[in-house]
This record gives C-alpha cells, structure tokens and sequence, in this order.
C-alpha cells in the first residue's frame, strides 16, 4: 500500500480516538453511574475506540511500529482542537507550544 493513504488513515484513526473520548465525556457527565452506563455516548465512544484499534492494527501491517506509535500523538492535536469547539477549552500558550512540539516530533518521525 503507498504511504500516503496510510499517513491519511493514521490522520482519520487519531481524530477518531480524539471524538471518542469526547462521548466518553458527555457520557461521564450524566448523574450517576447507571445513567452512564445507559448513555449512547459510552457506546459511542466505546465503538470509535474500538474502530481506532483495528485500524491501527491494520496499519502496523505496513508501517514501523517505531513509526506508528510516535504517529497516535496526533491524537492530542485532534483533543485541543474539539475540546475547545465543543467543550469551549482554552487554549493557553503551554498547551499550544505543546502542539506544536507534536506536529514538529509527528512530522520528523514520519519522515
């Protein structure tokens, strides 16, 4: 498989798990633990997690787990972004020179 069709499917697992921790939060948000447990969003959540290991697994068919695992970091850009769309985060300096430490460590393990 050419390379650039995997780095796009690492791009759409790391948003994936990113979303899926935002119904994990929603669903952590209800009162107590049986309304949790009842919430779509733990389902949700819980399905896109388990999406995000399968692709992942199917990925370290044809990428170096060396390469692979530095690559899942991705998923705490995807985090800073929903967390403050949704959950109307901010973004404070330490978090985005963070970010950017990430894209530059992401950028210089995958090439």
């Amino acid at each position: 498989m050419e390379n650039k069709w995997i780095y796009l499917i690492i791009i759409i697992m790391t948003y994936l798990g990113a979303q899926a921790s935002v119904f994990l939060k929603k669903a952590s948000s209800h009162g107590n633990l049986k309304e949790c447990i009842c919430s779509r969003y733990l389902y949700l959540g819980g399905s896109l997690y388990i999406i995000c290991a399968l692709l992942n697994i199917w990925v370290l068919k044809y990428l170096d787990y060396s390469k692979m695992l530095p690559l899942t970091s991705i998923t705490y850009i995807w985090t800073l972004i929903l967390a403050f769309v949704i959950f109307k985060e901010k973004i404070s300096i330490k978090k985005l020179v963070g970010i950017i430490a990430i894209s530059i460590g992401a950028y210089l393990v995958a090439y």
